[in-house]
């Protein structure tokens, strides 16, 4: 097992997020050791999707507003073509991407949080993978887009959509760690 004991990772999600790609990533996450926070742009309760279907709800940990980016060590960012679609256009949303990416702390995204990402204005000369419907996007955004279940570019983990959760699980432990090792030599 991945030791990830005393790793601050925030979750951002909102409505509309793919389930899986939010529970089973928090799992990997929490069965290592992490510590996650749900924070979304609104407290109580996140909707989850399958695809087109509403399923779960998630409960929210901390309100965006009263989120800080420098009490994490790590970002995780679930799909889900709702979700990501509204948090992007939401500045603090952005600001806080922006933050985390700027201070060197890794980001795991999937299917179309990078979105988020674009928005945020942080893809530019990256290379990294998505769902296939936004390749587009993320190729106008000056990202080096490229079909594969998992892409890791620096501190940056993506995936393109839920069947490629266990390598992209795999590989934001390894990355969310090599950042807690690194952290604890500085």
């Amino acid at each position: 097992m991945t030791d990830a004991n005393n790793l601050r990772v925030a979750v951002l999600a909102t409505d509309g997020f793919e389930e899986s790609e939010l529970t089973e990533t928090v799992r990997a996450l929490k069965d290592a050791g992490a510590k996650t926070t749900i924070v979304a742009p609104h407290d109580g309760k996140i909707q989850a999707f399958k695809h087109h279907d509403k399923s779960i709800t998630v409960s929210v940990d901390l309100t965006l507003d009263k989120a800080e980016a420098r009490a994490f060590d790590a970002l995780l960012l679930p799909g889900g073509a709702l979700n990501a679609d509204a948090l992007r256009v939401e500045s603090k949303v952005k600001e806080f991407i922006r933050e985390i990416h700027y201070a060197g702390k890794p980001i795991a995204a999937i299917c179309h949080a990078p979105w988020e990402l674009i928005s945020a204005g942080v893809v530019g000369g990256r290379k990294l993978t998505s769902y296939h419907t936004i390749q587009d996007d993320l190729r106008n955004a000056g990202a080096d887009w490229t079909d594969q279940e998992v892409v890791v570019d620096g501190s940056l983990v993506t995936s393109r959509q839920p069947k490629d959760i266990p390598a992209f699980n795999r590989e934001m432990l390894k990355v969310f760690n090599g950042r807690k090792a690194s952290a604890a030599q500085a």
